[in-house]
C-alpha cells in the first residue's frame, strides 16, 4: 500500500447544467444545480485513496458550513486530515457550468486555499511518505515551497500545475512526475498540439526539466515518456461522457496509488486510463470518482469483450 500525501486545494463546488456555455455578457437558463465537494488537492486525495493508498491531506479550509462539509466527506474515504489547517477564510468554492457535450468551465474562488502559506508547508512532517501529490490551486508560495521541502527530504512529487496561470516554469526541475493535459503542455512547451505526434515534440521539450512525463490527451488517451527512452501510448476508453470534472484528477490519483504500491508502469497508467474514464461517465467531482473494484470490473469488462 503506498502512503501518500497530497497538498493542496479543497473546494465546495457549485455545478448548473446548461445547454451551453454563454458569451461574454449573456445570461442563459440554468436547467438545475448541484453542490459537490471538489477542489483538485481534494479530488486526488480521493481518487489516491480509493485505489488503495494510504492518504493524508494538508491544505486549508474555513471554519463555516461548506467547511465542515468537506471534512466530513473526506472522512468517509479514511482520509488523515490532522494536517488540514483552519483559516480565517471562506472555503474555497469552484462555480462550474458543464454544457451538455459534458465539457465544463470553472471560475475558482480561493478562499482559505488561498490563505495556506509557506509556515503552513513549513510546519508539515514529511518522514514516512513513499510519494506527494500537488497541484497549482493554493498559493503559489506555499507549492513552491513545498517542491523545495520534498527535494531537500528525498521525496518524489507528482504534480499538475494547474491552474497553469501563476506557475513558474523553473521549477519543473523539483518535479518527479509531471502529469498534464494538452493545454498545459502547450503552455509550458511553447509547441501546439494537434495530434500524438506533436505530444512526442513537446514532451521531448519538457523531459529536459523534469524525469518522467504523462501528457493527457482526453479522447485520445495518454502518452507517457520518460529520460530512459521508454514511450508508453495508452489509448482511451470509450464511453458516454457526462461529466468532465475531476477526470484529471482521478487520472493523478488512480496512477501515484497503483504505481506507488509496486504496479507495472503500462498497468497503472491503464488502470488511471479506466478510472478516468469511468469518472467521466458519471455527474459531480468526487462523486463520480471509482472506486477500485469498480475500475478492476470495468477493466476486467474491456478485457472480454476485447478477447
Amino acid at each position: 500500500m503506498a502512503n501518500i500525501l497530497v497538498v493542496g486545494s479543497m473546494n465546495m463546488d457549485i455545478v448548473t447544467q446548461v445547454e451551453r456555455h454563454p458569451v461574454p455578457g449573456e445570461t442563459i437558463q440554468g436547467r438545475e444545480t448541484g453542490f459537490f465537494i471538489g477542489g483538485k488537492g481534494a479530488n486526488q486525495a480521493v481518487a489516491a485513496a480509493r485505489s488503495g493508498a494510504s492518504v493524508a491531506m494538508a491544505g486549508g479550509l474555513g471554519s463555516d458550513s461548506f467547511g465542515r462539509d468537506i471534512r466530513k466527506k473526506l472522512a468517509e474515504d479514511r482520509i488523515d486530515l490532522r494536517l488540514v489547517a483552519e483559516k480565517p477564510a471562506a472555503t474555497g468554492v469552484a462555480l462550474i457550468a458543464i454544457d451538455k457535450a459534458g465539457e465544463n468551465n470553472i471560475i475558482l474562488s480561493a478562499g482559505a486555499n488561498g490563505a495556506y502559506g509557506e509556515k503552513d508547508v513549513d510546519g508539515l512532517h514529511l518522514s514516512g511518505y513513499d510519494a506527494i501529490l500537488l497541484q497549482n490551486e493554493i498559493s503559489p508560495a506555499a507549492s513552491r515551497r513545498m517542491l523545495d521541502r520534498a527535494e531537500e527530504a528525498g521525496i518524489p512529487v507528482f504534480m499538475n500545475p494547474a491552474p497553469i496561470a501563476g506557475f513558474d516554469r523553473a521549477d519543473l526541475s523539483k518535479i518527479s512526475f509531471l502529469i498534464v493535459n494538452e493545454i498545459e503542455a502547450e503552455e509550458l512547451s511553447g509547441i501546439r498540439i494537434d495530434g500524438i505526434g506533436k505530444a512526442r515534440q513537446a514532451g521531448k521539450q519538457l523531459l529536459e526539466a523534469v524525469p518522467h512525463l504523462v501528457i493527457t490527451l482526453g479522447g485520445k488517451g495518454s502518452l507517457y515518456m520518460d529520460r530512459a527512452g521508454t514511450e508508453i501510448e495508452t489509448p482511451a476508453f470509450a464511453v458516454h461522457v457526462v461529466d468532465t470534472t475531476a477526470a484529471g484528477d482521478t487520472f493523478i490519483g488512480a496512477f501515484a496509488a497503483t504505481y506507488l504500491a509496486g504496479a507495472e508502469l503500462a498497468e497503472s497508467l491503464r488502470y488511471a486510463t479506466a478510472a478516468s474514464a469511468l469518472a467521466v461517465s458519471a455527474a459531480g467531482a468526487q462523486s463520480s470518482i471509482p472506486p477500485e473494484e469498480q475500475v478492476r470490473a470495468f477493466l476486467e469488462n474491456e478485457e472480454s469483450a476485447a478477447g
